[in-house]
């Protein structure tokens, strides 16, 4: 009994990436050089493709050949479970994935934290649900209430304080990953 593999590169995600962008396959063809054929063969996985071709398939979505290789190549979702860990008194669940970390955070009135999480290269988020933070930074002082969210590059030395009971978000995106 002969079993159907399921194809190394999955370029499906061309017809997706096109539909996002409203492109009919005659458009998509035009911006890229790309016949309509060769794009609906590969679109509905019955032609494997040369690198030129997705080179310039890429670049008509505004991609890198390497972009459009990792997003055929990799299942298009991921899931883990939290984990929970403290620091000081402020609580965390947390997620992480290779290009985004998620961190759910309460902390009590008083309670404060320095770098909460160790930091590479990140660009830090922080968005206050409930409550009231204050935020040090080594040149200025925040002060963020619910509803109030704040960005800043993670490298820096950063001090959080709850100066009243609190939850929040904190997200830590890595700079050198697409998504």
């Amino acid at each position: 009994m002969a079993t159907s593999e399921a194809p190394q590169f999955d370029f499906t995600v061309l017809r997706r990436l096109r539909e996002q962008r409203e492109m009919t396959l005659a458009e998509l063809s035009a911006a890229s050089g790309v016949s309509v054929a060769v794009i609906s063969k590969l679109e509905r996985n019955q032609q494997s493709a040369e690198l030129e071709t997705l080179y310039r398939l890429a670049r008509a979505f505004g991609l890198s050949a390497t972009d459009l290789m990792a997003m055929a190549e990799s299942p298009l979702a991921h899931r883990v479970a939290e984990k929970n860990y403290r620091s000081g008194e402020f609580r965390f669940r947390s997620i992480k994935y290779a290009n985004v970390v998620g961190l759910l955070g309460t902390a009590p009135a008083g309670a404060k934290v320095s770098r909460p999480e160790i930091h590479h290269d990140d660009t830090e988020v922080c968005w206050v649900t409930e409550g009231k933070l204050r935020l040090t930074l080594p040149h200025e002082e925040c002060l963020l209430e619910a509803g109030e969210s704040i960005q800043f590059d993670a490298i820096q030395q950063h001090t959080y304080e709850a100066l009243a009971d609190s939850q929040f978000v904190i997200l830590h995106l890595r700079k050198d990953k697409r998504y």
